[in-house]
C-alpha cells in the first residue's frame, strides 16, 4: 500500500494528462497544416480528394504502431477514420474553391 496522499497523486496524474492533451492538440494542428497543403496541391492539379490505397497502408501501419504501443488497434482505427474524414472534407472544399 502506498503512503502517498491520493489527492496529490490524482493531481499529479491529471497534470500529466493535461500536458499530453495539450501536446495532442498541437500535434493535430500541425498534422492539419500539412494536410491542408496536400489538399491545395491536389486541388491545383485536379487530383482526387482521397487516396484509398494510401489510407489503407496508413491504417495498417497505425494499427501495428498501436499494437506495439499497447493501445487498442480498434481505437487507433476509429481515430484514423475520424481524422481522414475531416481531411477529405477539407480537400473537397479546396477542390471546390471554398
Amino acid at each position: 500500500m502506498s503512503d502517498a496522499d491520493p489527492t496529490q497523486t490524482l493531481l499529479r496524474l491529471r497534470s500529466s494528462i493535461d500536458n499530453v492533451d495539450a501536446a495532442l492538440i498541437f500535434l493535430l494542428a500541425e498534422r492539419f497544416k500539412c494536410t491542408k497543403q496536400v489538399g491545395e496541391l491536389k486541388a491545383e492539379h485536379g487530383m482526387p480528394a482521397s487516396d484509398p490505397a494510401r489510407e489503407e497502408r496508413q491504417l495498417a501501419r497505425l494499427r501495428t504502431l498501436a499494437h506495439d504501443a499497447d493501445l487498442d488497434p480498434e481505437f487507433a482505427e476509429k481515430w484514423f477514420n475520424f481524422v481522414v474524414a475531416e481531411v477529405i472534407r477539407h480537400h473537397t472544399e479546396a477542390a471546390d474553391g471554398r
